[in-house]
């Protein structure tokens, strides 16, 4: 049955045994391609200057010029041009070579129609064709999803849809599914108010240890990384602020070195790196924290003065988990000039048998926030697809991969997290506080504070909710629920226009809330 299509693609065949390969090129026409078909290489060249094709099926073993010679020329003048090299070598520095030069597939002669077919196809109805499988797969799947969502009462579930449209957003937007990605995201909004209101109900209770809690931020030490400890070295890699679809993004970059295990946790709230990350290190809430360390924890919700203690935290944790002093190197980055420094560091810590390489890098934190300050950063990251372009682009020449690279080719293992995620905020919330409040957007502690439209927040008076330490006679605690971010009434215009459309974390929502856990084990 012939292929339809609305644009014929033009495919040129070069090879000197060009009549010997009429199935060849019949089988291709009766598919809808239109084929030319040329003997040497040197007219090759002149027909492509003359007319663009789709693809050139190119014979390596040629008179006068060779394949690889007029694939070199071809390179230069067309560099663009998808290129299939056809030969009957067998010897791999041929194909090497070809590929080195980007050829787009390989066959080997001789060849069946039916094996060219399906590297033309590939090459030239790829795109199309998993673009119109992923639209296909979402209708069969919408039904299912959207009861599962609808239906979602406990942990695993939640965080089973939450991940499966994570998942469908990647797919769609790779496939170019602009209308079904706008009802993916209509799932996502529902998800969230249903989500805030579940965890409105639960987090109290699991924050006293209830037995059927998910995997919260204080367990990760235990679960992921005593397990793993002997007498070679491990690692444990915490990326500050990573949503679930930016480590989704970066993951097929690091499962080149690593097998990969992942599962996720829950960031405990607020959903900021002074609680979340201090909770990881510590494996305590931030009441025990601040019961042990009053003078590490003050009434202010600064990172610098809250999150300076991680290493000595991690130390006690270890120590208390294992019965034993575990030897620590604890690093953290916020810029990848650092990067020779601490790979030196991290190398020569490596040298203590046993040892934790414990490394904070904060890029994504800092993009995150550094988004709402620059204009220039705004376009750039403008939604959640660019964001997360923009992480795997950091990710793919950072510090942080070289040191995953080379604790791979050292054969290490690594635990790889994060505190907790952030989310695109849409719309404002009016708060009525005094000038106690602090500053987040997503999260306020403040006497008499309120919100105007209760539904926004989850409100307590009660620092046990949250496992705070306790706070001045008559503290309230808000935490913004959605997509909503806190204004003041006397600057909601102000507030508004800075950051609406902003990354911003603290509050109650999946993408904060529902982060990764992976597991790396060298691949050998």
């Amino acid at each position: 049955m012939a292929r339809t299509s609305r644009t014929t693609k033009r495919i040129l065949w070069v090879d000197d045994e060009i009549d010997l390969l009429r199935p060849h090129l019949l089988f291709l026409q009766a598919r809808g391609y239109h084929v030319d078909a040329i003997s040497n290489g040197d007219d090759a060249l002149q027909l492509i200057q003359e007319a663009p094709y789709d693809l050139v099926l190119l014979d390596e073993q040629m008179p006068g010029r060779r394949g690889l010679e007029v694939l070199e020329i071809m390179r230069r003048e067309v560099p663009h041009q998808r290129v299939v090299m056809v030969s009957k070598s067998e010897e791999d520095h041929t194909m090497t070579e070809a590929i080195g030069r980007r050829v787009d597939d390989y066959l080997v002669k001789p060849t069946s129609p039916r094996q060219v077919l399906s590297v033309v196809t590939r090459i030239l109805e790829g795109s199309s064709i998993r673009q119109q499988r992923a639209a296909q797969d979402f209708a069969a799947r919408f039904g299912t999803l959207s009861h599962n969502a609808q239906e979602a009462s406990t942990a695993g579930e939640f965080a089973s849809v939450y991940t499966e449209l994570v998942d469908w957003q990647l797919r769609l937007g790779q496939a170019g599914e602009e209308g079904l990605l706008d009802t993916v995201q209509s799932l996502v909004v529902d998800l969230r108010r249903d989500f805030g209101t579940w965890v409105m109900r639960e987090y109290p209770r699991w924050v006293q240890d209830s037995a059927d809690r998910p995997r919260l931020s204080v367990d990760l030490v235990r679960e992921f990384l005593v397990p793993r400890l002997g007498p070679d070295p491990v690692y444990f890699v915490v990326l500050d602020c990573m949503r679930l679809d930016q480590w989704r993004a970066m993951s097929p970059l690091i499962a080149e070195y690593f097998e990969i295990e992942e599962t996720y946790h829950y960031s405990i709230l607020p959903t900021a790196t002074p609680y979340a990350r201090n909770a990881i290190f510590s494996g305590k809430y931030p009441d025990e924290i601040a019961e042990e360390r009053p003078g590490w924890w003050d009434a202010s919700d600064d990172e610098g003065s809250l999150n300076a203690f991680e290493d000595e935290l991690l130390v006690e944790q270890l120590r208390a988990l294992t019965g034993r002093d575990v030897p620590v190197h604890y690093e953290k980055i916020f810029s990848d000039r650092q990067g020779e420094q601490v790979r030196s560091r991290v190398n020569s810590a490596l040298k203590t048998p046993g040892t934790v390489v414990a490394l904070v890098f904060n890029f994504v934190d800092l993009m995150t926030h550094g988004r709402s300050e620059s204009p220039i950063l705004m376009e750039v990251a403008r939604d959640e697809a660019a964001l997360r372009d923009l992480t795997r682009a950091w990710f793919e020449r950072s510090t942080a991969f070289a040191v995953l690279r080379e604790a791979s080719r050292r054969g290490h293992k690594v635990i790889l997290t994060t505190d907790h995620g952030s989310i695109l905020c849409q719309n404002p919330s009016t708060v009525f506080a005094r000038r106690d409040a602090t500053s987040n957007l997503r999260y306020k502690f403040g006497q008499d504070l309120r919100a105007e439209d209760r539904s926004t927040a989850f409100s307590t008076r009660d620092e046990k909710d949250l496992r705070l330490p306790s706070g001045r006679l008559g503290m309230s605690y808000l935490l913004a629920l959605e997509d909503y971010f806190f204004v003041y009434p006397t600057k909601l215009r102000e507030y508004q226009a800075r950051y609406r459309n902003s990354f911003l974390h603290g509050g109650i929502s999946p993408e904060e809330m529902i982060v990764p856990v992976a597991s790396l084990t060298p691949r050998r």
